[in-house]
Parts: C-alpha cells; structure tokens; sequence
C-alpha cells in the first residue's frame, strides 16, 4: 500500500511541475509538511522525493530542502559571461527583441487562459506598483520591465515557457538593458508607447482575452523594434 501512496504522490508532484504550478527554482514544502498536509507517512513523502530527485526533477540543497529544478537548464549551455559578451551588438540585441515577441505573446496568451485569481490579482499589484514608480534609473526600469514579463510568464502554467523565460531573461539581461539604453539615446526619453502598452497587456491579461492579450504583448516588443530600425 505504501508503493502506491508513494507513485500517486509522485504523480500529483510531477503533475505540479508540468503545469507550472511549482515553479523552477521554488522550495517544496518541508517533507514534515507535505506529510501532515496529505495526511500521509513522512515515509510515503520520503520515498516520492526521492524519486524526483532521482530522476532529475529536483535538487536536494544542504539543510535539507528541496529544490525545483529548471528542466530546460541542462539544454541550455551558454554561460552568464557569453550572454553580456554579445548584449552590446545591435544586430543581436534585434534578435532578442524578435524571440521576446514571441515568447512574451505566448506568454500572455496563456496566463490570460490559465492564471489563478490569486496569480491575477499578484500581477495586478505588481502593474500598479509599475505604474506609481516615477524616478527610476535606467537599470530599474529595466528590472521594472522584467519582473512584470516574467510574473505573466510564472503564471502561464505552461512549463517550457516558464522554464525558457526564466533562462532566457537572465542570460540576455544585458540585451536588453541594452535595448533600453539605446531606445532613450534615441529619443532622448522613455518612449510613451510604452506606458499604454502595458496598460494594454495588463488590461487583456485581466478579462481573460487570450487573442488580445497576445497580440499587445507581442506589439509591445516589436514598437521598441521599430524605433530601433530608426537608429
């Protein structure tokens, strides 16, 4: 009996993952924990962990915990100095803003079909924090922008995306301050496309219009695209 309670629990873990219900990078809950509140064995816990582990899902850390691993990492080789290496050319700084368009329409596309009310409401905060923040340097905006892409990736419950955007953000962070950098050289300001953009985005995301919701995404990239064909 204990085997089954083990592989059932295995599966409800694993299923967690897939849907992004269990972000990469997040602790499980205590094992103490997961026990009381399954009201199974500590035992049962012990064994379905184990096997997470055991078959590359998760990573037990010193003290005990156990982390989430992101699945897309092993596949994903370029190094954090590779990524600022090439974050200063135009031509590939482009080339980020093409895969952001994408990726941020699917994105956006899914959280508006798939987030919780509680993920919903998190992002709503985060927009209205976004939109009450006024002398920020060019660094914080550009981590501003992020955390607010990366929420809506976080609640798509669609692994890959969650996974790549995760990966992607962090190795091309230099881009696309980049970007940002040159976008203000340019026009001398923040471009005030974008302030209606997110309003766009944000507004979609919270009246579940997927269709919409993807394409002001995705519009969002491509107009800081544009004006940098201008340059």
């Amino acid at each position: 009996m204990k085997q089954n309670l083990s592989d059932d629990l295995l599966q409800q873990l694993k299923e967690c993952l897939f849907t992004g219900a269990l972000l990469p990078g997040a602790e499980l809950t205590s094992q103490r924990r997961m026990s009381a509140s399954l009201k199974v064995s500590r035992a049962t816990v012990r064994e379905a962990v184990g096997q997470l582990e055991a078959e590359g899902y998760v990573e037990v850390r010193h003290g005990g915990k156990t982390r989430a691993k992101n699945l897309l990492e092993p596949h994903f080789n370029m190094s954090l100095g590779e990524g600022k290496a090439l974050g200063d050319n135009p031509e590939f700084q482009r080339q980020v803003l093409e895969v952001r368009a994408m990726l941020e329409g699917e994105a956006a596309f899914y959280t508006a079909q798939r987030a919780t009310d509680d993920q919903l409401k998190a992002l709503d905060a985060e927009y209205r924090k976004m939109q009450q923040r006024q002398q920020e340097t060019t660094l914080e905006k550009a981590k501003e922008d992020l955390r607010f892409h990366m929420m809506i990736a976080e609640s798509s419950h669609h692994l890959l995306i969650i996974s790549f955007s995760q990966l992607f953000y962090t190795r091309f962070f230099n881009a696309i301050y980049g970007v940002l950098i040159r976008t203000l050289k340019t026009n001398g300001r923040y471009p005030e496309g974008i302030r209606a953009q997110h309003s766009a985005i944000h507004q979609a995301i919270m009246q579940r219009d997927a269709e919409a919701a993807r394409s002001a995404a995705s519009e969002h990239i491509l107009y800081t695209r544009r004006h940098l064909e201008k340059d």
